[in-house]
């Protein structure tokens, strides 16, 4: 491989690292249940805050409804960081099959 390329593959490698540590710095939000429900996650996928509307749920009768809309306001966060990956790390990996 030429010195060129080798030097190019370098620096790439030093902006995906640098892209990948600016994702898991950020904060993505999730919500449900028209807001009942909203989480906080870093790109690092760890739960920082949830938020939950008590006047929606009448409780205990509705746990599990109130269980439902957190998985639903999780993965919704989750769907996010992961679209979010996909396109910052999408542009270093175009054209290299099997990457990313």
């Amino acid at each position: 491989m030429n010195p060129g390329m080798v030097k190019k593959l370098q620096q790439m490698q030093k902006e995906m690292q640098q892209a990948q540590k600016e994702l898991e710095a950020s904060i993505f939000y999730g919500q449900a249940g028209g807001k009942t429900i909203e989480v906080e996650f870093n790109g690092a996928k760890e739960m920082q805050n949830i938020k939950i509307d008590t006047e929606a749920f009448d409780l205990p009768e509705d746990i599990d409804m109130l269980q439902d809309t957190v998985v639903a306001a999780v993965n919704d966060c989750m769907r996010k960081i992961d679209d979010e990956t996909q396109a910052t790390m999408g542009k270093f990996t175009q054209g290299m099959p099997g990457l990313f």
